[in-house]
């Protein structure tokens, strides 16, 4: 709640601050922000060659394969840019955070901002791909802001965490990019999670990942118009896990704050 307000308060510093960082992951590149939009082009083109080519992938639960892939894809890219990101925001700032007084538990929230823009190219791409299939935006699609909201909690949750803990143990980057990778193979983005029926076991470890409840609910409104508390168990979960591991990421940035110029 401190944080939403800090926002509020600070929010034309906090914008002018997610536009410039925009513009540097960019920064001295001949197409610029156009490599925004290439890269996810060139990367769903990739995987979708790989799997209906190579794979022989044909159509998920009566979707077609490419929309369905695009529908888990959008979700997972700007959880792990974000996340990723957002870990690193007070190393990647040392010379803000030692030489500008200024909120620096906001470093996380531009970072993140950063993210939702440079990802909105894969949000038009699937735009694209939907109306291509003759899948039309409803009423349902109205909840995608409720995931989207879902992704920020638990980006800013476990960046507030990781970039407090980078400065004195900067191993944890690399740490949190191996989680990312087995959690990419570990959440349903590329597969099925009707898959799982048959071994319950599986099903119920795969329900503990909180990436997979974002994932599927995502996929879930595009292509299946479920309602978001259709699952309420797994949202309850969820949001229990965003909430703890906000409160441990909010306590360990506040405790180390004062020694990061320190260590920067």
């Amino acid at each position: 709640m401190k944080l939403a307000i800090l926002a509020i308060k600070n929010r034309k510093m906090l914008l002018n601050l997610i536009k410039s960082d925009f513009k540097n992951r960019y920064l001295g590149n001949h197409l610029g922000i156009v490599w925004a939009f290439i890269q996810p082009l060139v990367m769903v083109t990739v995987y979708w060659f790989v799997f209906t080519k190579g794979f022989r992938a044909g159509a998920v639960s009566n979707v077609p394969f490419l929309l369905w892939l695009l529908a888990g894809m959008v979700p997972w890219f700007l959880l792990n840019d974000a996340i990723m990101s957002s870990s690193s925001a007070v190393t990647s700032q040392a010379f803000m955070v030692k030489k500008i007084v200024f909120e620096v538990k906001l470093l996380p929230l531009v970072k993140i901002g950063s993210a939702v823009i440079v990802n909105l190219a894969f949000w038009i791409l699937l735009l694209i791909v939907c109306f291509a299939y003759g899948y039309y935006p409803t009423i349902w699609w109205l909840q995608l802001a409720y995931y989207m909201f879902c992704i920020i909690a638990i980006s800013l949750s476990l960046g507030l965490l990781f970039s407090a803990i980078m400065p004195f143990w900067p191993d944890i980057g690399q740490i949190v990019a191996v989680i990312f990778q087995v959690m990419f193979w570990a959440t349903p983005v590329m597969w099925n999670k009707d898959m799982l029926l048959s071994h319950p076991k599986y099903q119920y470890i795969i329900k503990l990942n909180p990436f997979a409840y974002i994932v599927d609910g995502f996929r879930d409104t595009v292509v299946a118009q479920i309602p978001f508390w259709h699952y309420y168990n797994q949202m309850i979960y969820f949001w229990v896990f965003v909430l703890v591991v906000y409160y441990l990421g909010n306590r360990t940035f506040n405790k180390l704050r004062p020694h990061f110029a320190d260590v920067l």
